[in-house]
């Protein structure tokens, strides 16, 4: 049989001899199989370049919600010591809890700028100008010299007082209703405190005639206090005399001055760095058997008494004012809070060692007593 090869496919109908077997031509067949394998590489081609497109624009869209979200703001809070992180260290605590309480996480929207004079008040001012330089949203201080030198630093950073002296008294602010500029935060009394401590001694002790005052001499905050406890002093016929010391190896000196002078008690002034330093005065004191006074800590180390505010709470509070500042308050219409509790500590062991008999009178008005 001949074979004949038909440049039309089989299925065509072909007009040939019965005897003649019809096949494709090769040619045209490997034709056809390759336009089919185009066609099928175009279509998956095709279907690789589609999904491609349709992957690039659901990224690009993600990423373009990305974009468009807001990123959390990270807030950034000055802290002017005029100590150590160590004397800080329950007060920063206590500032750090009552921000998380109201929404704050440190290195996620949150993050602390730390300065710390390390009981060298001179240092403040440079210290309150390296936080200027950050930026910070707020500066966080306590008592009137970090405050001051804040406040020489910057007029437009917001300044919270976590606790101070008498800040109008002392020109941090206008008023404690309406601060102004751009200073608030707490206050506690601390002139009528001081006072109210110099009376509390003479009622223990009746037969004192000579009180001595440990100031602080580079705290000119100081003056308001001094000048109460003066008033109270001579309206209790008492002789006040002042002992200035600038740092703790001023103590030594101070003692033995007090222990050669006629003074029979001490009361010690509300400063941060006698503040910090109060468990040595405490010794020294009770080494050379003088009954001390001073701010609620100052029994709780060994003195004779203590009167004042819970400070923690203060710094609790703190949080609230940088708050308000953060969300937009400006701190010239916060008005100062003053404390309205206060707590009196009687130290009836360091009391037996003096030989000091605590009136029953005086007892029953402690709130708390050391036994």
């Amino acid at each position: 049989m001949k074979q004949v090869f038909c440049e039309r496919p089989a299925r065509w109908n072909c007009r040939l001899a019965a005897d003649t077997e019809i096949r494709p031509d090769p040619k045209i067949l490997e034709a056809g199989a390759l336009r089919h394998v185009g066609a099928d590489n175009i279509h998956s081609s095709t279907r690789r370049t589609l999904l491609a497109a349709l992957g690039a624009s659901a990224l690009a869209g993600s990423l373009s919600s990305l974009a468009q979200q807001p990123t959390a703001k990270i807030y950034r809070v000055g802290f002017l010591g005029a100590l150590s992180p160590a004397a800080y260290s329950s007060y920063t605590d206590a500032l750090r809890a009552g921000l998380r309480e109201l929404g704050y996480v440190e290195g996620r929207n949150l993050v602390f700028e730390y300065r710390w004079a390390q009981q060298k008040y001179e240092r403040l001012p440079a210290l309150a100008a390296e936080l200027v330089h950050l930026n910070v949203d707020v500066i966080v201080t306590h008592a009137t010299p970090p405050t001051r030198a804040a406040m020489q630093a910057t007029s437009t950073i917001p300044i919270v007082m976590g606790t101070t002296s008498d800040p109008v008294a002392n020109k941090l602010v206008a008023s404690l209703a309406r601060p102004g500029g751009n200073v608030t935060g707490s206050s506690f009394f601390v002139p009528e405190l001081s006072a109210k401590r110099i009376e509390l001694l003479k009622e223990k002790l009746p037969h004192t005639l000579h009180i001595g005052v440990l100031t602080n001499l580079d705290n000119a905050g100081l003056k308001a206090s001094l000048d109460a406890m003066r008033t109270t002093a001579q309206s209790l016929k008492v002789e006040l005399q002042e002992f200035g010391v600038r740092n703790p190896r001023d103590f030594e000196s101070a003692f033995a001055a007090i222990r050669k002078s006629a003074v029979e008690a001490v009361v010690v002034s509300e400063d941060p760095m006698l503040d910090a330093n109060v468990s040595a005065l405490a010794k020294l004191a009770a080494a050379r058997r003088i009954p001390l006074g001073g701010f609620r800590e100052c029994a709780e180390a060994g003195g004779l008494f203590g009167y004042g505010v819970d400070r923690i709470e203060l710094w609790r509070r703190a949080a609230v004012f940088v708050d308000k500042i953060l969300k937009g308050s400006k701190p010239g219409d916060l008005p100062v809070e003053r404390a309205t509790k206060f707590e009196f500590v009687i130290n009836a062991k360091t009391a037996k060692v003096l030989g000091v008999t605590v009136p029953s009178t005086i007892l029953v008005r402690a709130d708390k007593v050391i036994e």
